[in-house]
């Protein structure tokens, strides 16, 4: 049986990244809950650094290239995505949004979802709820009550940063246990239930 998949979206810029280090612990926390669970998963890293190009270049062309393709796949085929950005004027970074952009309307569907950001400094530490969360939400994803925000003062101190990431984990693999993603059956899939063909339309079969 093919082990559940976590899509784990990072939106840093740099290189080393804070926002690609707090996806990666929100994976680890995430995965962990899981194996408390009895359940074990395998995370994806889609970092969007190096689409960046690819990104605009779909928004003009709506082309994508194969790299950007199989990100998107990954991510809309997981059941449940960890999303993290980097803040930009108290909201989500432009090839953050951009990248959800393209993906279509209805993919995203009640999949499971932790949220993070970073940021200089805590004062940004409400974009969680004011940009990131109202996103998701029309995108109809199941969100989890908390969210991880981390400034630049809480690496490495003592600030509470480990034990919010372990209680967002739990949470997410809590909702993936008990409301795994349900989905929509697709009716172009000719293998599935809700396929129907020319001739059954046409009411000949």
């Amino acid at each position: 049986m093919t082990k559940p998949r976590i899509a784990v979206v990072s939106a840093g810029l740099g290189e080393p990244s804070s926002t690609k280090l707090l996806a990666d612990r929100l994976r680890d926390a995430t995965l962990k809950a899981l194996a408390d669970h009895g359940q074990h998963s395998e995370a994806v890293d889609v970092v969007l650094r190096p689409l960046a190009q690819d990104i605009a270049s779909h928004m003009l062309t709506h082309n994508p290239s194969e790299a950007l393709a199989a990100a998107i796949a990954e991510v809309v085929d997981a059941e449940a995505i960890i999303a993290v950005t980097p803040t930009f004027n108290m909201s989500y970074s432009g090839l953050f949004k951009s990248f959800f952009d393209v993906i279509e309307e209805g993919q995203l569907a009640s999949i499971p979802t932790a949220l993070g950001a970073t940021g200089g400094s805590a004062r940004h530490s409400m974009v969680i709820d004011t940009a990131m969360r109202p996103m998701f939400a029309y995108l109809k994803a199941q969100v989890v009550p908390t969210g991880v925000f981390a400034a630049s003062e809480d690496w490495g101190s003592d600030s509470g940063l480990d034990r919010r990431i372990a209680r967002e984990g739990r949470e997410l693999a809590d909702l993936m246990v008990a409301l795994p993603r349900r989905r929509e059956a697709d009716p172009f899939d000719e293998s599935g239930e809700a396929f129907v063909s020319f001739e059954q339309m046409l009411g000949h079969a």
